[in-house]
């Protein structure tokens, strides 16, 4: 992915993890760290617009989280796994105190993280990260495994991926032999979903930082358990905006002024 495409400049660097490799894209600036975790079928460089809103207060650093973007596959899309890959980041980026922010998949990783860690994370910014999800229902991401993961062009995998095409034809990747691929595959991001699926109240209760709820209108949290998620963790100051599940790519500004203004009383 280019940085024009994004139109913001940002330095991409990875690091290690037994053998596998994390990426990163660090928008830069000498401002205070904050950590954004995308969620599914998403990557940490679509974060572009977010962190041009909040320079230059806010250094914005944003991972590929596993299996996603430019970072590498792996057996493991468990809880555990991805709270030790947030880890290793702020171990190799040596930072000790930081807000978390997150979208979806990213929210979750974010607060159970602050649960564990409170020492660590200063404030919590939670973008449409339920409390208890999934509990009954199909997988919502089982349609990804009727989509090819790969195709010899670019032409090609666009056609296999049909009506999806228009969601990911911009963050294609290509092999070094010439092929095309998407930039994760379907089984892991299917699996991973049914992870993330449960009960987490005790992880977003156990959080003692200030933290912003932002939630979509026509959002996946329910309006009785955004009520609940605010009343049951004190410190949490709630934002609601006109949009879907989708906030970052659907309402960024609306969602980039409400982020700005929560920060702005820490």
């Amino acid at each position: 992915m280019s940085e024009s495409t994004l139109d913001h400049r940002f330095v991409r660097s990875e690091l290690s993890i037994g053998g596998r490799r994390l990426s990163y894209v660090d928008f830069g600036g000498d401002g205070r760290p904050l950590i954004a975790l995308h969620g599914h079928l998403s990557e940490g460089a679509t974060f572009a617009h977010l962190a041009r809103e909040l320079a230059p207060a806010w250094r914005l650093i944003a991972p590929d989280q596993r299996g996603q973007g430019e970072s590498d596959r792996t057996g493991d899309y468990s809880r555990e796994g991805y709270l030790a890959d947030l880890q290793a980041l702020l171990d190799h980026l040596a930072l000790d105190r930081v807000v978390l922010l997150g979208h979806s998949l990213g929210a979750i990783n974010a607060y159970q993280f602050a649960a564990r860690h409170p020492e660590l994370v200063s404030a919590l910014v939670d973008v449409e990260g339920p409390a208890a999800l999934g509990l009954e229902g199909p997988n919502p991401l089982a349609f990804l495994l009727d989509l090819p993961f790969q195709a010899a062009t670019r032409e090609a995998l666009v056609a296999g991926l049909g009506p999806a095409a228009p969601y990911f034809s911009d963050r294609l990747r290509q092999h070094a032999d010439g092929g095309w691929r998407l930039p994760f595959h379907p089984e892991d991001m299917y699996r991973s979903e049914e992870h993330v699926h449960g009960d987490h109240w005790d992880d977003w209760t156990a959080g003692t930082c200030p933290a912003l709820l932002v939630h979509g209108t026509k959002g996946v949290i329910p309006p009785e358990q955004v009520r609940a998620m605010a009343d049951r963790r004190p410190g949490t100051t709630v934002a609601e905006l006109d949009g879907d599940h989708l906030l970052p790519a659907t309402a960024p500004e609306a969602l980039a002024a409400a982020v700005r203004n929560f920060l702005a009383t820490l």
